[in-house]
């Protein structure tokens, strides 16, 4: 079809004109009775989202998502460009894609009517069927819609009342296509306004001009739902006009997190070769981000972006890699105390409350790690706040008399591997714990080790102290005594 080249030509070839909802309709049912993956890379929509855009595409409606930051909303509108035609013929040189057997502009019907079916046609590829804009405060009418042109009506010398000194906006230049508006509710009342007519009866006007250019396009828009009910942005009449509203969420499971984390995360091809982070840590990490979303520190209806993770793995990864090139070691594997690298990710991906501000972003961040930490040492340990006195054996009894003993570990942020499993290794009573428990080997055991001795701080049963760089373990009865003796030297002096 691309090798038509003329109106007569493509005439001939059978085609006819069809909108660009009964297109990403027809491409739609195409493609599900083929089964074929229609939105190749979304994970955890499955049995949510993705039907509802489906089932909106094959009722040619317009859409509305709504969903918090980082909820794969403006990925899933451009990848509805897989569901157009890849080439469709236009009118060649018109800015408004006119149709050959269907045009709209003054344009195309002037150049029809000089050349008939010697009218030259372009082909335009899929891609350039997508228009996208986000929304602000400052876009205007003219914007979207468009206004008068007067530098063209002084090069053409044509009065301001001919429609050929118009100067299209992006809306009827989104012609024949896809056209996305981005965080709609921050458009201003006066410019959704303007968004009525295009939406219910298909056509706009501008300026006081009489013509009305019945506009072809399929509109997708996405917001906060919280602007959307609570602040009233989106107006009551445009939202009537929009046909499906369709909610995003978060992942709702660890896996389905990890994925996500996995897929789009940007790693150098030397991190993914000399770096390994363990299935705990990626867990840990996903915790994390479902400890936020809950936190009373934190604003829940700002959300917590997947890009909180996103990013912490890369900072995880790279925490790692630096300790690494600073040890002149050939490999990585990165450890929970490596988590203290994570925080500026999670510090700068949340919005908090007051009580958050009071305890600030850096504690919140602590705090977080601090909680799924806990989760994931009872995922694999005995509770040691539920351990029945005198009915069964204390499984840390070891650990605790080794620290009683006046006996510490410090770990160094960027120690050795070396140096690193041999001071686990020190602390009696530790891989025995791990051995009874977990089915881990190796390196893993060490990983596992560490998520005991980060545990069992979390549950006072011994005493964790953060340097700048180093965690030091020890008995917390020690540590309550030195602090004591600490105030009575201030009390003597």
């Amino acid at each position: 079809m691309t090798d038509i080249q003329t109106l007569g030509e493509l005439k001939k070839s059978g085609y006819k004109p069809r909108t660009i909802k009964e297109e990403l309709r027809s491409n739609l049912i195409k493609k599900l009775q083929a089964k074929e993956k229609i939105f190749e890379g979304i994970i955890g929509f499955d049995e949510t989202v993705l039907p509802d855009i489906e089932r909106a595409i094959l009722s040619r409606h317009n859409i509305l998502l709504l969903g918090l930051r980082g909820q794969a909303k403006t990925r899933i509108a451009r990848m509805l460009v897989a569901l157009m035609d890849e080439y469709a013929p236009i009118v060649a040189g018109s800015e408004l894609n006119d149709d050959p057997l269907n045009p709209i502009s003054r344009y195309a019907h002037d150049l029809i009517a000089e050349k008939g079916e010697d009218t030259p046609v372009e082909w335009i590829h899929r891609d350039t069927r997508y228009v996208e804009k986000l929304a602000t405060p400052d876009v205007s009418v003219a914007d979207l819609i468009g206004d008068v042109d007067p530098i063209k009506a002084a090069t053409l010398k044509l009065p301001y009342s001919d429609e050929r000194v118009i100067h299209f906006g992006l809306v009827p230049r989104a012609h024949r296509s896809i056209f996305v508006i981005n965080e709609l509710p921050d458009l201003q009342p006066r410019i959704q306004v303007s968004l009525f007519n295009i939406l219910q009866e298909g056509d706009i006007q501008i300026r006081g001009f009489k013509l009305r250019l019945p506009l072809d396009i399929q509109f997708v828009f996405t917001a906060n739902p919280e602007d959307y009910t609570n602040r009233g942005s989106i107006i009551t009449p445009l939202k009537d006009r929009i046909e499906s509203q369709i909610l995003t969420h978060y992942p709702k499971t660890i896996d389905i997190a990890r994925q996500i984390t996995m897929q789009e995360a940007k790693l150098a091809e030397e991190q993914r070769s000399t770096v390994e982070v363990p299935d705990l840590l990626k867990i840990l990490l996903e915790q994390i981000a479902f400890e936020a979303r809950e936190s009373e520190y934190i604003d829940e209806k700002s959300g917590v972006s997947a890009r909180l993770t996103i990013s912490g793995y890369e900072n995880l990864v790279s925490t790692a890699e630096r300790r690494m090139l600073l040890n002149r070691e050939k490999k990585a594997r990165a450890r929970i105390i490596d988590f203290w690298g994570v925080v500026p990710s999670v510090t700068g991906k949340v919005e908090l409350v007051y009580e958050g501000e009071q305890e600030g972003p850096y504690q919140v961040a602590i705090s977080l790690l601090s909680k799924a930490v806990k989760k994931a040492f009872l995922g694999h340990f005995p509770n040691p706040d539920k351990l029945k006195k005198g009915v069964q054996k204390d499984p840390y009894g070891t650990i605790r008399a080794w620290f009683s003993g006046g006996n510490e570990i410090g770990l160094l942020n960027d120690s050795s591997e070396k140096d690193f499993h041999k001071a686990l290794d020190e602390v009696a009573g530790l891989r025995k714990l791990v051995e009874s428990n977990i089915d881990a080997k190796g390196d893993d055991a060490y990983t596992y080790m560490e998520l005991a001795l980060h545990g069992l701080a979390e549950f006072n049963v011994i005493n964790k102290e953060v340097l700048e760089s180093s965690f030091s373990f020890r008995d917390l009865l020690a540590n309550m005594l030195d602090d004591d003796l600490f105030d009575d030297d201030d009390y003597d002096n």
